[in-house]
């Protein structure tokens, strides 16, 4: 797998550690999902005021957010898949994780599942669709857990 990480935030110390956490949520989620072969995805760590830009340029949502996924449209049968781009607000990591009592680095490992779902078709804008990536996400959480 090739992971590109791209810090712009300074909320969360983006460690070896945290990169290897990432890096294994990625390849967990790929896994289950049955993806074969090598991925490429990028993940960019920001902060409240530019989350809520790309959330308000790209969605027409003007609000800031916790994640956002810009999936590259690609054949997955290929021997390298760019899955495309991952976008994780810092500011929100360390909110949710106290919010909801557990670590950053869960939430962290969270937020990535979640959003390499999107880079793989998945949403949740009715209950339906909802209902189906939240079993996914807990389906792979377990196994990361």
């Amino acid at each position: 797998m090739e992971l590109y990480i791209d810090n712009r935030q300074d909320d969360v110390p983006i460690t070896e550690e945290l990169e290897q956490l990432v890096a294994h949520a990625i390849e967990t989620a790929v896994a289950y999902e049955g993806i074969e072969g090598d991925v490429a995805v990028s993940v960019s760590f920001v902060g409240d005021d530019e989350i809520r830009e790309l959330n308000r340029d790209y969605r027409g949502v003007d609000r800031t957010t916790d994640v956002l996924s810009f999936p590259l449209e690609q054949e997955f049968d290929l021997p390298m898949v760019n899955l495309g781009d991952v976008v994780i607000n810092t500011r929100r990591v360390l909110e949710q994780a106290a919010e909801l009592g557990h670590s950053n680095a869960r939430e962290v490992t969270y937020l990535t599942v979640h959003s390499v779902l999107h880079l793989l078709g998945y949403d949740h804008m009715n209950e339906d669709d909802k209902s189906v990536m939240r079993r996914e996400e807990k389906a792979i959480m377990e196994q990361l857990l």
